[in-house]
């Protein structure tokens, strides 16, 4: 996966648009756009795709996603009542 030079603030490497394509797949142009906007890690968007794919249980039962994977998931359209996952 390709590595982006840029680091969040708390050190780790953010995504870059090949990567999010990589993890997520085909992805909308707006969508991309938006996604890209939150300046995601690669974690972010691994952690948004294992959420859509319905690997909960890595992160243990009932666990709330970060902020930045629960918009990931929101704008992919996966934010119904019943399978919007909690924030912190």
């Amino acid at each position: 996966m390709t590595q982006s030079s840029a680091q969040g603030g708390d050190g780790r490497q953010l995504a870059t648009i090949k990567d999010v394509t990589d993890i997520l797949g085909d992805v909308d142009d707006a969508t991309l756009s938006a996604i890209m906007d939150l300046r995601p890690t690669i974690a972010d968007v691994e952690e948004a795709s294992m959420w859509m794919s319905g690997d909960r249980d890595v992160f243990g039962a009932g666990a709330p996603l970060k902020d930045v994977a629960g918009e990931i998931i929101s704008l992919l359209g996966g934010d119904d009542d019943e399978n919007l996952p909690p924030t912190i």
